[in-house]
């Protein structure tokens, strides 16, 4: 059985004294606000509404907290962030994004590795390239980096698979580098492979010290 099938909604925090101690290694969500991002967790493990999904955009400011396996033998967190880039957000709550979800990012010890989805019709805009500039100053960079590219589906085949090819050669000339692949939560394209990629994450974060040691 897969771990996303066990997957558990925990906390919400909005605040760091609320993330949750317990010593996991963590896996980020992030994404623009419209990308889909609650769909992609919701796909992943195979619920309707693990994760909600608004019909604002923008407008949730909590850090969303998801144990994967049984809560005796949990395994990793699941770490939905709160959607940025998002242009009719009011300016308090873009403010509320950089204090929290970026202090996350950028102090997080447990975090081993990040997804970053972006809409395959548009990767790589302005607020993405933004974030992965963030993202590379960051003092403790995630272990692993994986851009999944949302929306498939609202592609032809040949143009989904050019995207993606571009998107790996931009990802090879960013310091770290990273991995990247198509996703929909409609067609279910990626899903499965999604799931096997983060779950082999998640066992090598179990083997590396002081990620969930």
């Amino acid at each position: 059985m897969s771990l996303f099938d066990q997957a558990e909604f925990l906390a919400s925090a909005g605040k760091e004294s609320e993330f949750p101690t317990e010593p996991l290694p963590e896996i980020a969500i992030a994404g623009r606000s419209n990308v889909g991002k609650s769909s992609a967790l919701n796909s992943l493990a195979g619920r309707r509404r693990l994760a909600f999904v608004s019909k604002t955009p923008g407008r949730t400011q909590t850090i969303n907290f998801f144990g994967l396996g049984i809560a005796e033998r949990r395994a990793a967190y699941l770490v939905d962030l709160p959607g940025y880039g998002y242009a009719k957000v009011p300016l308090a709550l873009r403010r509320t994004w950089d204090v929290l979800a970026g202090g996350y990012l950028a102090r997080r010890e447990a975090l081993y590795g990040l997804v970053l989805i972006m809409d395959v019709r548009r990767p790589f805009t302005d607020v993405d390239l933004g974030m992965l500039k963030f993202l590379n100053e960051r003092e403790r960079p995630a272990d692993k980096f994986l851009v999944l590219l949302s929306k498939a589906d609202k592609l032809s085949r040949n143009a989904r698979l050019a995207t993606l090819a571009d998107v790996k050669r931009r990802l090879s000339a960013i310091p770290g580098g990273g991995e990247a692949m198509l996703f929909s939560s409609l067609s279910k394209e990626g899903v499965v492979e999604t799931r096997e990629l983060l779950e082999s994450w998640i066992a090598l974060a179990q083997k590396t010290p002081g990620r969930g040691n």
